[in-house]
């Protein structure tokens, strides 16, 4: 498991601890929204990953996404915490719907 800038929460088994990005403030037109117009996020960045799911091998499985990845969740996946004055939101592996890859 990693963990990043001395974050006190220790994912379990295939959880992961995502910093949820902020909502967009423009439409694509360019109209300013008010905080209650924003759509929930569903994109952040992985801060934390457990050590994945125990297979009935007693092998874990491999997660799919690590530590600073960007990822796309389901909108009410998740639970959301606050640490530190800091919102996160603990998803299974499961919950993550696909991982931002970024092209040069």
């Amino acid at each position: 498991m990693t963990a990043k800038k001395n974050l006190n929460l220790k994912p379990l088994e295939d959880r992961l601890v995502v910093k949820p990005l902020e909502a967009e403030e423009k439409t694509a037109g360019g109209i300013l929204l008010p905080d209650s117009a924003k759509e929930k996020p569903q994109r952040g960045v992985v801060v934390a990953a457990g050590a994945g799911r125990l297979l009935d091998n007693g092998k874990r499985a491999e997660m799919n996404v690590a530590v600073d990845d960007e990822v796309i969740y389901g909108k009410y996946s998740g639970s959301d915490v606050e640490v530190d004055g800091e919102q996160y939101k603990i998803l299974r592996e499961s919950d993550i719907l696909a991982k931002v890859v970024k092209t040069a």
